[in-house]
């Protein structure tokens, strides 16, 4: 294993803490991040901290720095911008995971947008799979009270086989998990879970079957509603009462229009229509945002202008990692961190743009498209503008933000900012996507787009959470009445009222 990485991104974050050396001793601090845990990634990850502590001079000031907060008289974690690379942390972490926890099962976790809405209302993951190496890494790096051997790379069909030893005997309350069906067009007379292209989906409904968890959410596609009946059919046949809807993402504080199916199935003998019924009247009593709540406060940056070359940072570009030099803020921006102060940036990094397409970009007004006269004369695309009068479009500050997808993976033409000549950036994108602004998206800077356009919004995820979880905790007189969204202060995670 190769920590190269977050040997780097440890010194940049404790960088862009700006935290000053008091001269306070090291060691202790050391000793906290490199503490012995249970995890052969975390134990081999320490050490090669520790050596390179006495190699690499970048290393060696990073603790001198975060010294400061972390010594033998201080233990500020929450003033700690490396906490995810601390052991101490990770194993506190763990150990606060209570028994009584609801637990749930992640598949096709991605970079973990719907599990993150329910970790903010207090569920944990007891197993997260993904095919894509870059996001098992996010999502790990993301939700440190899991242990990384729970979260899983490779194929769903090795899940399967393998669930049993996976799960160890830990229980499962919750399935979640949005599959790729491939083949559920109406012209298609093969039932949807008979059709090969649709493995996944087969996956998913066996692993139902066999961690008989009381409840599951599956998100998919809204195309996928006109195999609904199938859908519920198959999970009547392993025994779970089945319902769907249709929530828009907007509609939860959500800066986005985005429409997602969302199938609720329990076998527990609760009433799903009643649980949609409660989504819909939390979204009722959720405060509507604009695209320019989510991007207020990130400082401007111009498009890159060397091309192939998507690692490198710039101060006119922006970095993967800086200090955050605005600490103003709004409503919507405390409602996705939950009321925390931010101290560092991340992946706020404007993409490559050649100089045709910033002509492009500089000459649009908010809500142009590719046909708009005034890029007429430059358009590439002149003389197809039936096909691809999308092709270009500038956001409109004062609306909800088109639907983010993955396509921004090979370029931002689509999502061009408001008022600067260029792409959003990763760390907006995000915003849209109600993302709070310390989950850290890793691996290649393409693919860090791809990671957040796949995923369900994190406060979509977490307003089904809330009333979920009501119905899951009501048999042992834990239920509450209805409630609203709520910021609770300090630990990061939500509370009912």
């Amino acid at each position: 294993m190769n920590y190269k990485n977050d040997k780097k991104e440890f010194i940049a974050f404790v960088r862009a803490g700006s935290y000053e050396s008091t001269g306070a001793d090291s060691l202790v601090c050391i000793g906290r991040v490199t503490a012995d845990v249970d995890e052969s990634f975390l134990k081999e990850r320490a050490a090669y901290f520790r050596e390179e502590n006495t190699k690499d001079p970048g290393l060696y000031d990073a603790f001198l720095r975060l010294a400061a907060v972390c010594n033998g008289e201080k233990k500020e974690c929450l003033r700690c911008t490396v906490c995810k690379y601390c052991n101490t942390y990770i194993g506190n972490a763990r150990k606060r995971v209570g028994e009584d926890s609801l637990k749930m099962i992640d598949l096709f976790c991605g970079a973990g947008g719907l599990s993150l809405g329910f970790t903010q209302e207090g569920f944990v993951t007891s197993l997260a799979n993904d095919i894509q190496d870059c996001c098992v890494d996010t999502y790990a790096h993301n939700h440190p009270e899991t242990p990384r051997d729970h979260i899983v790379p490779g194929d769903i069909n090795d899940v399967v086989k393998n669930l049993d030893s996976l799960l160890a005997g830990r229980k499962t309350d919750i399935v979640v998990g949005g599959p790729p069906c491939q083949g559920f067009s109406m012209a298609n007379r093969q039932r949807l879970i008979d059709d090969p292209r649709n493995y996944l989906y087969k996956s998913y409904v066996e692993v139902v079957r066999r961690a008989k968890p009381d409840f599951f959410v599956m998100e998919n596609v809204k195309g996928m509603l006109s195999v609904s009946e199938q859908v519920k059919e198959d999970f009547r046949g392993i025994g779970y009462t089945v319902e769907c809807d249709v929530l828009n993402a907007k509609d939860y504080g959500v800066p986005q229009n985005r429409e997602r199916l969302i199938y609720i199935g329990n076998c527990v003998g609760v009433d799903n229509k009643a649980i949609f019924k409660e989504i819909a009247a939390l979204g009722g009593t959720t405060p509507a945002y604009c695209l320019a709540d989510a991007l207020s406060g990130l400082r401007p940056l111009a498009a890159f202008r060397v091309k192939n070359a998507t690692e490198e940072e710039s101060e006119e570009s922006g970095r993967l990692i800086e200090k955050n030099r605005s600490h103003a803020t709004n409503a919507y921006i405390d409602f996705i961190n939950q009321g925390r102060e931010m101290m560092v940036v991340l992946n706020h990094k404007a993409r490559y743009n050649n100089d045709r397409d910033i002509e492009i970009f500089g000459r649009m007004e908010q809500g142009d498209r590719s046909d708009d006269p005034k890029i007429a004369d430059i358009m590439p695309y002149a003389r197809r503008n039936g096909i691809f009068k999308d092709k270009y479009f500038k956001l409109e500050n004062d609306k909800v933000c088109k639907t983010i997808t993955a396509h921004m993976k090979f370029d931002c033409n689509m999502y061009i900012h408001p008022t600067q000549a260029r792409g959003l950036t990763p760390r907006e994108a995000a915003r849209v996507q109600s993302f709070p602004d310390d989950y850290f998206f890793r691996g290649a800077y393409t693919k860090t787009y791809m990671q957040i356009g796949n995923s369900v919004p994190p406060l979509l995820g977490r307003a089904i959470a809330q009333v979920m979880k009501r119905y899951m905790k009501n048999s042992s007189g834990e239920g509450t009445a209805d409630g609203e969204f709520r910021n609770k202060s300090g630990d990061g995670t939500a509370q009912i009222l």
